[in-house]
């Protein structure tokens, strides 16, 4: 496989992403559960995300109508049409996005890769009375969530990356390889 070809499976991988985590978002929000019981939250943000708070509704439309848009942009990178947006704000929502995914992956500062790790093996103590749900989130987390935002951040990146590295050439055209 060309350096083009995989440059251009981020963009497609990128929309992917989008249009599930969309999927899934839109679902929560017409009322399916749709993985929100497993949503690595704190206990009473979770019990309002459970019961429907319609604050919690709201984001849900909110967050599917960004992944309409996350898939718009993705493949605004690699097809012909994106040449009507600017190429240095498709560079800067790409990587923007990516950073924000793999630094939530990794989960320096609470869930992800690192703070799974940190609770699940006894180094940071679960919430007050609620150990058993922390750890069972953790897992979920540890095991769908956290892959999943490292593999859609590496897509944007990847899709970053190569459309800054295109030049001033269309989104549809290949750059010619060394």
């Amino acid at each position: 496989m060309s350096r083009p070809d995989r440059a251009r499976i981020g963009a497609y991988g990128a929309a992917a992403c989008a249009a599930a985590y969309g999927s899934m978002k839109l679902a929560q929000a017409l009322g399916a559960n749709a993985l929100a019981d497993r949503d690595p939250l704190p206990p009473e943000l979770r019990e309002r995300l459970l019961a429907r708070d319609p604050l919690f509704v709201a984001s849900h439309w909110v967050l599917a109508a960004a992944a309409v848009v996350g898939v718009i942009v993705a493949l605004a990178t690699v097809r012909p049409w994106g040449t009507a947006v600017p190429r240095r704000l498709l560079v800067a929502v790409a990587w923007t996005l990516g950073v924000l995914m793999v630094v939530r992956s990794l989960g320096v500062l609470g869930f992800g890769f690192v703070g799974d790790a940190l609770l699940l093996t006894g180094v940071r103590p679960p919430p007050g009375g609620h150990a058993a749900l922390a750890r069972t989130l953790a897992r979920w987390d540890l095991l769908l969530w956290s892959p999943f935002f490292l593999l859609s951040g590496a897509c944007w990146t990847v899709a970053g990356w190569r459309l800054g590295r295109r030049g001033k050439s269309t989104p549809g055209e290949l750059r010619p390889g060394p």
